[in-house]
Parts: structure tokens; sequence; C-alpha cells
């Protein structure tokens, strides 16, 4: 039973999904693991017990419990790597906010250049009409 649920986990962790659905199946496989584990005094008992049965099922669950824990263990580290960017990563995301930052200040420059270029013609217009005014006087 406990090796289905183990290849349910493996065929879950190798199938596109969602990161929760993931980290739920992995925590639901830690706890199927769990589950039968008996508390300490038992194991021990069992440890001293001459039945070689409890001793196999003592080492099973031990064994299934640690291959959840390792699979839980790599899944965090995966998610770690992802939130992670590598270095060319971080590198065009920078490039890409400059180059951003760029096309907005060219495009305020040819606003204000512009804008510039109307005073300077509303200028000349009335430069022109003050001295045509002032040839009159």
């Amino acid at each position: 039973m406990m090796s289905d649920q183990q290849n349910q986990v493996d065929s879950q962790m190798q199938s596109p999904q969602a990161p929760k659905e993931d980290m739920m199946a992995l925590v639901a496989a830690l706890e199927a693991a769990l589950l039968p584990c008996l508390p300490a005094r038992e194991l021990q008992a069992i440890d001293r017990s001459p039945h070689p049965s409890h001793q196999i099922d003592v080492e099973r669950h031990a064994r299934d419990f640690m291959e959840a824990a390792k699979k839980l263990q790599l899944y965090f580290v995966s998610l770690q790597r992802e939130d992670q960017p590598t270095k060319a990563e971080t590198l065009r995301k920078e490039i890409a906010m400059m180059e951003e930052e760029l096309r907005t200040k060219d495009e305020l420059i040819e606003k204000q250049e512009r804008l510039i270029d109307g005073w300077r013609t509303e200028l000349k217009e009335q430069l022109n009409k003050l001295n045509t005014e002032l040839e009159r006087v």
C-alpha cells in the first residue's frame, strides 16, 4: 500500500501541476508514512522483540518515512531555486527595466521638445506682431 502511495507521489512530481497541489501530495505521502509509526517506547520494545516481522515493519515504516521526507526536502529545495533567478535572468530583468525606463524618458523628451517648439513658434509670432506694431508707431 505504501509503495502505491510512493509511486503516486513519484508520478505526481513528474507531471506538471500547480506547486500547491505538489506540496499537498508530498505532505499526504509524508503523513501516510508517519501514521503507522509507533510511539518511541513501543518502537524500543519492538527493537528488543524476538519476532523478526516486528523489526521488518519498523524498518519498512522508517524507510517509507525517509523516502517521503527526502521527496519533500527536494521539493522545497526546487521551490527555493525557482524563487532565486539565475544571474543571467536577473541581468535580463534589469536590462528590460532600463530599456523601459529609457523608452519612457525618450517619450518624455520628445513631448517636451514638441512643447518647446510650440512655444518658440508662439514667441516668434508674438515677436513678429510686436515688431509690426512698433513699425506702425
